[in-house]
């Protein structure tokens, strides 16, 4: 049986514990701000450490997910999903117990796809709950719209950087050969640019280098090798006090979520010279894609690619306003956000 309990966290509308013995399912849900409409966000399945390693990622990426809707014009909250356990360990009835945990949030939830978990797993969930999107035959797999958005991204910090959009002999250091790093580095190699790639399964980074006509870095050189732009497209918290220092690339832009691991390695990035692209701002790719479902009309591709330019518009005025006003971009990226998030709160309190 299913036991939900309400986790109190300042800051953030309604954070739950949900744990079914009988499936094996340990999960929490949080949902950060819906000033703007519903929380939309991915259900990620982790090994986590413990419970409080997986709340504090939770809240990260549910925070996360409210800079990125409002960032790109979408009129959704900010919410996340993670599930503590063995990825290799997952079951239909753990994804049946998640749809009743989902469920109870009354529609104020929305989840889809994440890390470890995939198109199937979400029709499993949508069978015990309606609020559920990025589903088959609908928006599908938002990878790779993810890694389409990330390109657009990269193009604008490499014309803020370097003087010119074009990736032709750009060097690119890929963290993470997944299902959004590995369409990104094939989109950049398409266009002349060199892959470099790192990946915790080594035979996933072998492939992509084969691909790609890159090559393969370890794991614990990629931040550091000479390349122009570093590419985390892996898990968050890899910008920080020891990996910053290392970093030859003049730029930061990859798909990951939560890429510093405090507010102020954005400042150390931008004291060191080295341009960042605010992750949730560049990798919307997904959450207008799963966005586009529930528009009126239905799901849209052509729609939808036409709103990634977003991506692409709202860096480079994101990169204007850090360069007039002196601050890092992570603080420019966070200003721009709040802004339609402050102002739908004050008309609703008017």
């Amino acid at each position: 049986m299913l036991e939900i309990t309400e986790i109190p966290v300042e800051g953030y509308e309604k954070v739950c514990r949900g744990i079914d013995s009988a499936t094996g399912l340990h999960a929490i849900i949080a949902v950060h701000n819906t000033v703007l409409g519903p929380a939309l966000g991915g259900m990620r399945l982790w090994p986590f450490e413990s419970e409080q390693e997986a709340l504090t990622d939770v809240k990260r990426l549910a925070r996360g997910m409210t800079y990125k809707a409002s960032c790109a014009g979408l009129d959704l909250g900010g919410g996340k999903s993670v599930i503590l356990g063995d990825p290799a360990a997952k079951t239909q009835a753990m994804f049946e117990s998640m749809g009743d945990f989902v469920e109870s949030f009354g529609g104020k939830y929305i989840t889809a796809e994440d890390v470890n978990t995939k198109v199937e797993d979400m029709a499993v969930v949508r069978t015990r709950t309606v609020h559920v999107g990025g589903l088959a035959g609908k928006s599908g797999n938002p990878s790779p719209k993810t890694a389409w958005g990330c390109y657009l991204g990269l193009k604008a910090a490499a014309e803020e950087k370097f003087g010119s959009a074009d990736l032709n002999g750009v060097t690119v250091a890929i963290e993470g050969a997944g299902s959004v790093g590995s369409v990104f580095a094939d989109l950049i190699a398409k266009e002349g640019g060199k892959i470099l790639v790192a990946d915790i399964r080594p035979e996933s980074a072998a492939a992509l280098a084969e691909k790609t006509g890159g090559s393969v870095v370890g794991v614990d050189q990629i931040r550091s090798v000479e390349c122009d732009v570093f590419a985390p497209c892996a898990l968050g918290g890899s910008l920080n006090d020891e990996t910053i220092p290392e970093l030859k690339a003049r730029v930061v832009c990859g798909a990951a979520n939560n890429q510093l691991l405090e507010p102020r390695h954005g400042v150390l990035l931008r004291e060191r010279g080295v341009l960042y692209a605010p992750d949730y701002v560049v990798n919307a790719g997904g959450l207008i894609n799963v966005y586009s479902e529930m528009a009126p009309g239905g799901y849209d591709e052509e729609r939808v690619m036409a709103q990634m330019d977003k991506i692409r518009l709202n860096l480079l005025k994101i990169f204007r306003l850090a360069r007039e006003e002196g601050i890092c971009t992570a603080v420019a990226a966070d200003r721009f956000g709040e802004q339609r998030v402050l102002d739908a709160m004050a008309r609703s309190e008017a």
